[in-house]
């Protein structure tokens, strides 16, 4: 199997179907959220629904480098959700990063396992590797959030 095929692999497992390291991934967690949930604020932490919308904006960004876009995403704006005041918005948002996730591991199979090591759009930002294991890695890390904060939530409701 290719390096690009392994790494699309990987990315499907922590956003749409994959249960081979955490046992669960983003899919599996937020199917059941409501959007009163997805949006209720526990202490300081971040909300579901804006967990959601941060690793979408990074996937949107990726995508666009991937597509020959420039990479326009910032830190700064990566928690910028507009609000969620109803389900079909929850909904709406759910989809996208779904959409974008499968775009994301499609354009990933279709580059060559050459591509990884490119410098990703400035020396800065290492090569096409590193900057995808990073986005798997980043993944992980807010699923294990939502993870803790849906049990926090449901907990409370019991």
């Amino acid at each position: 199997m290719s390096t690009t095929s392994q790494l699309a692999k990987r990315f499907r497992e922590v956003l749409l179907d994959g249960k081979w390291i955490a046992n669960t991934n983003f899919k599996d967690q937020l199917v059941d959220v409501t959007w009163e949930q997805a949006t209720t604020k526990i202490d300081s932490l971040n909300t579901i629904a804006m967990l959601a919308f941060h690793i979408d904006y990074y996937i949107a960004g990726l995508i666009n480098v991937f597509e020959g876009g420039d990479l326009e995403i910032r830190d700064k704006y990566s928690f910028d959700l507009p609000p969620i005041e109803n389900e079909e918005q929850w909904e709406t948002l759910k989809d996208k990063l779904w959409d974008d996730a499968e775009k994301f591991a499609l354009l990933l199979e279709q580059m060559p396992d050459s591509k990884m090591n490119e410098v990703f759009v400035d020396e800065k930002y290492d090569t096409y590797l590193r900057n995808i294991d990073g986005m798997i890695e980043h993944c992980y890390y807010h699923l294990g959030q939502i993870t803790l904060i849906k049990k926090l939530i449901l907990s409370k409701h019991k």
